[in-house]
């Protein structure tokens, strides 16, 4: 692949999900090898690398480009678009953050549903739903886009199935021993409330919160739960997701939480691949009855809603929990970034 400096020009349009950046990027990318958006994302993240633990690749200048500073900031996400798998799909998408590159993202997803609706790429009725077809390196998922009155309302996306992979996982911190649930939903997540770290999910514990997701994910690096039986690339821990229950809300119970992914980074949002992480953990202990609904609220405040559905006919047994998540999406701009071959930064920096 050229070097960065030889672009142009990258053009993207940025969104926020519940207050979680996602910067589409439209135009200026070389061709990525390979047949599927699985593929695309191994030969992204470099020999010997993992969904989390990247190695240069030919997108990486690219990446590095728009997260980085003084284009960027550590915080942060994005997507790649790319040629679906098939004709089933409208579109194929490369996620990435200030780490790397990852294997799911809800907070994307709904992010893209609302693009593809309202640049026009999707047709989509002025009052009603629209679905929109994505496929992601950890499969197929599908963006319902809610309209009213010519306007998009809202977005459900319905993710991979989510797996339970382990309960009760002890795991030795500077705060003393805990334990952590781990599930598998498009990405591996591991769960435990805050107050065992003698925590709250506040802004003002977010550095602890930080240091605390950063140390749980090391430990567990060669946990055989956090592995998955389908692929390299889904496994391995990718966010730690620290919890506290509030009253429960009028159609299900309502946590907080702040979800600690990749090295240290902060999801703004309540994580939408880390609530169907959570369903599937709550609906294995029976917190979450059949048609109940998890308010799921981010630390900035904001907030999801989601739940389990039933299985497609003829699903396997152990298929795993099918759930959707629901939440807002609004544009934030659209931008043409430039790279002079002169500039002495480069592709940027990140403190």
């Amino acid at each position: 692949m050229p070097p960065v400096t030889r672009l142009h020009t990258v053009r993207t349009t940025d969104y926020h999900t519940a207050g979680e950046p996602f910067r589409i990027v439209t135009d200026g990318l070389p061709p990525v090898p390979g047949d599927t958006v699985a593929e695309r994302c191994a030969t992204a993240v470099g020999p010997g690398g993992s969904g989390t633990a990247p190695r240069p690749g030919p997108l990486d200048d690219v990446r590095r480009l728009l997260v980085q500073e003084p284009r960027g900031h550590a915080g942060m996400y994005g997507g790649f678009l790319v040629p679906p798998d098939d004709d089933g799909a409208h579109l194929g998408v490369l996620f990435w953050h200030k780490d790397g590159f990852s294997t799911a993202c809800g907070h994307g997803t709904i992010a893209l549903g609302a693009w593809a609706v309202d640049s026009g790429r999707v047709p989509a009725p002025d009052d009603g739903d629209a679905q929109v077809r994505i496929d992601v390196p950890s499969g197929r998922v599908t963006a319902t886009v809610h309209r009213t009155g010519g306007r998009t309302t809202g977005v459900t996306f319905r993710n991979v199935p989510a797996r339970v992979a382990a309960r009760k996982v002890p795991v030795v911190t500077a705060r003393g021993p805990v334990e952590v649930d781990i599930a598998h939903a498009g990405a591996c997540y591991a769960a435990l409330p805050a107050r065992r770290l003698g925590l709250d999910v506040t802004t003002a514990h977010l550095p602890e919160l930080v240091a605390a997701g950063r140390e749980i994910r090391a430990a567990l690096a060669t946990h055989p739960a956090t592995w998955h039986p389908d692929s390299p690339l889904l496994s391995g821990v990718y966010g730690v997701i620290l919890y506290e229950e509030l009253p429960d809300a009028p159609f299900g119970p309502h946590q907080r939480n702040v979800t600690v992914f990749a090295d240290g980074q902060i999801d703004r949002s309540p994580c939408g691949s880390g609530t169907s992480a959570r369903l599937a953990l709550l609906a294995d202990d029976g917190t979450l009855a059949p048609g109940e609904d998890l308010l799921h609220e981010s630390v900035a405040g904001t907030v999801f809603t989601g739940r389990t559905v039933a299985p497609p006919p003829g699903a396997a047994p152990d298929a795993g929990t099918v759930t959707e998540v629901t939440g807002t999406a609004y544009r934030t701009g659209e931008h043409t970034f430039v790279l002079d071959p002169h500039d002495g930064l480069d592709t940027g920096f990140l403190l």
